[in-house]
């Protein structure tokens, strides 16, 4: 049946629209699960902006020893302008809730929406809300936000709700997601991605600390064996939705 889909309404290719908004919990997280291919869009000429939807304030656990939780939150906001500069990216939306799940689902929803609207994105990113694994609330919470106002976005009426304008969202790609449907080929971009992380977000990811050199191993690594799934050096995995397999189709669910 999977195959019916495709033959009788094929989704266009992730990488042929214009307009893109990368939506990411946390600092780092869109850098992490897509950053190789923000960049690949960037170089392309598409019009990329990253939204965070969380400010942070609790990773402390490899931050400085003395460091506040108040202070974290403009630190990482530094690390995360500078991180997105470093793939290219100048537009970086920040809607201040507060990191650890502490902040009610309708102001997620309306913050996000504003954004949505404010940008008009074609394609929307955000992690998969669906991963089973997924412990972390706050990843959890924005991919479901997300989920439904990629759905919602050109509904006007809908969107006045959220005191949002109308947005023509075609198609969401989840990151962070255990059943890929779309590859892109990011060779060239995998040390773009990697400078990003471990040269700017140094409050979660300090050189000296086993996680760093893990987490840049197991990025590496990914991205290789993803790579191999397209005859490319590297490649990064989501589960692309188009406006067609966001409602009632089964199959685009397997």
């Amino acid at each position: 049946m999977k195959l019916v889909l495709r033959i009788a309404t094929p989704m266009k290719k992730l990488e042929s629209y214009d307009r893109y908004l990368f939506i990411g919990p946390h600092p780092d997280d869109i850098e992490i699960g897509a950053g190789s291919t923000a960049a690949k869009l960037v170089k392309s000429g598409k019009t990329v902006a990253f939204v965070i939807a969380l400010d942070g304030r609790y990773g402390l656990e490899n931050a400085k020893p003395g460091t506040t939780s108040d202070a974290l939150i403009e630190i990482r906001k530094r690390e995360a302008i500078a991180s997105a500069a470093a793939l290219g990216v100048s537009d970086v939306r920040f809607l201040g809730l507060s990191d650890g799940a502490r902040y009610e689902t309708k102001d997620l929803l309306h913050s996000l929406a504003k954004a949505i609207g404010d940008f008009g994105p074609d394609v929307v990113f955000a992690p998969d809300p669906s991963l089973i694994s997924e412990c972390h609330q706050d990843h959890l919470n924005v991919g479901e936000a997300a989920r439904q106002l990629a759905f919602f976005a050109p509904f006007a009426e809908i969107m006045q709700h959220y005191d949002a304008k109308p947005a023509p969202v075609a198609a969401i790609a989840y990151y962070y997601t255990a059943r890929p449907n779309t590859y892109v080929r990011t060779g060239g971009f995998v040390n773009v991605q990697l400078a990003s992380i471990f040269d700017h977000h140094l409050s979660q990811f300090p050189p000296q600390r086993a996680e760093a050199v893990s987490v840049r191993r197991y990025l590496k690594l990914r991205s290789f064996f993803l790579g191999l799934r397209r005859l490319s050096l590297h490649a990064e995995a989501f589960r692309m939705l188009d406006r067609t397999r966001m409602h009632v189709v089964s199959e685009a669910g397997r």
